[in-house]
């Protein structure tokens, strides 16, 4: 049952040791127990204790000073009534116990076959045989009351043993059967929870928390005992909170209360039951609340005047052009733009024209036109003489090169015309190249 004696540390005198023992059985049951012969107990042992009828093997759980704060919490009194401990468990007595746990399971299944013959309306959850094997409590639960006069006579003949019949709820069968919570931990109840406490659908409503049964009913059917451990810290944290009892008045319109941040003190409202929300803190709420008290009406939920939110508009755009003044003053890369030849296609870089050879356009056009047109013989010419084109530049012809005779616009070509040498060959390109330098021979690697 996972207790833990905090206070074993603390050396308290064994003269003053509190004598009672807490022992817990199957299921998670505890009793408690006096050591009057004053055994050396350790937590884990197993201890032979006194019952009704006979005796039982427990285990030890908690002891000392602890005890007595358990026993004042559930109301128990120091008295007589109190059994004792005979002895600590030897192995003979582990290996009966042993021996009449095992007869539990074929217990159990014969059981509820009796109890379906018999059409008795209750679900019969765990049997637990006394240690000794004169005695066996069968648990049951039930939504009423149930006559089982007739099955305690067919379960006394058929196990001969004494039979006893106990009703447990709902949450005491979980506890017992055990099991893995949605936390990902063992049962609370099948661990360390022995008084179940009543759980409403208030803690779930002080906790925000969606009334789902699916989600806030636990494994037995009932609402889980974990939503009581934060509603202390709940309960604290909202009375900071306003009560909105009715909705806000303002000029945007009549403000409803959707949402509560309990721990971040923020509070959600809707205009005239629209999908959006506005936050604001419980200072603000409780500020319009006594506006509203007083019959005056906030402009809005944020602002009281229309002259605030013109304020707040205003700032907000000066803050903009600041930023936009702040990245146009910036330099910009201009981009070179591509000139387009006389056929349409494009040129790099061209060659700035002499004014003596710059004419308009319209002349070349018409020189152009009067020109015949040459037929297209589908051989082509042997060049002669003229060095190979790069086919890098190909920004203009060489039949449209000055000097050629089938350059029909000098005029208005984009380069000027070469210089000859004297032997007649034209004469290199002194500008520095564009490009860099390609090698000798054809472009497929031939000499």
């Amino acid at each position: 049952m996972n207790s833990f004696d905090w206070l074993s540390h603390m050396g308290i005198p064994t003269v003053d040791k509190f004598d009672i023992v807490e022992v817990k059985f199957k299921g998670g049951r505890k009793e408690y127990y006096r050591n009057v012969n004053l055994l050396h107990l350790t937590t884990g042992d197993a201890v032979v204790v006194d019952v009704s009828s006979g005796y039982h093997i427990g285990w030890v759980s908690l002891q000392g000073e602890l005890v007595r704060l358990q026993m004042q919490k559930r109301k128990i009194r120091d008295d007589d009534n109190i059994t004792k401990i005979y002895r600590i468990a030897s192995q003979k007595d582990l290996d009966k116990w042993e021996d009449t746990k095992n007869r539990e399971i074929p217990t159990l299944y014969r059981t509820k076959q009796i109890i379906d013959e018999l059409g008795l309306k209750m679900k019969l959850s765990d049997v637990e045989f006394q240690a000794d094997n004169t005695k066996a409590t069968f648990y049951y639960s039930a939504d009423d009351r149930v006559d089982f006069r007739e099955l305690i006579k067919l379960l006394a003949s058929e196990f001969k043993v004494r039979v006893e019949m106990r009703q447990i709820s709902l949450r005491q069968e979980a506890g017992r059967l055990g099991g893995i919570g949605i936390c990902g931990r063992e049962l609370c109840c099948s661990t360390w929870i022995h008084d179940f406490k009543s759980v409403s659908t208030a803690a779930a409503r002080y906790q925000n928390l969606s009334l789902n049964p699916t989600k806030l009913s636990g494994q037995c059917g009932r609402l889980k005992c974990c939503l009581n451990y934060e509603l202390d810290t709940y309960m604290s944290a909202l009375e900071d909170i306003p009560s909105v009892e009715k909705p806000l008045k303002t000029e945007a319109g009549i403000a409803k209360l959707q949402k509560t941040d309990i721990f971040r003190k923020l509070m959600w409202f809707s205009y005239n039951d629209d999908n959006n929300w506005h936050s604001i803190a419980c200072d603000r709420v409780r500020e319009i609340q006594e506006m509203n008290a007083n019959g005056e009406t906030p402009f809005n939920l944020q602002t009281d005047h229309a002259k605030e939110l013109e304020e707040q508009i205003q700032k907000s755009t000066m803050e903009l052009e600041r930023l936009d003044k702040k990245f146009s003053t910036a330099p910009k890369r201009k981009k070179k733009r591509k000139k387009k030849g006389p056929e349409g296609r494009e040129t790099s870089n061209p060659a700035p024209q002499s004014q003596e050879t710059r004419k308009p356009t319209a002349t070349g056009n018409q020189e152009r036109e009067n020109q015949p047109k040459r037929e297209n013989t589908g051989t082509r010419e042997p060049r002669q003489g003229k060095p190979r084109r790069n086919p890098r530049n190909r920004g203009t012809r060489d039949d449209q090169k000055p000097g050629s005779a089938a350059a029909p616009n000098q005029a208005t070509s984009n380069q000027p015309s070469k210089p000859k040498a004297a032997d007649g060959q034209p004469q290199k390109n002194q500008s520095k190249r564009r490009f860099p330098p390609r090698k000798k021979g054809d472009q497929n690697g031939g000499e």
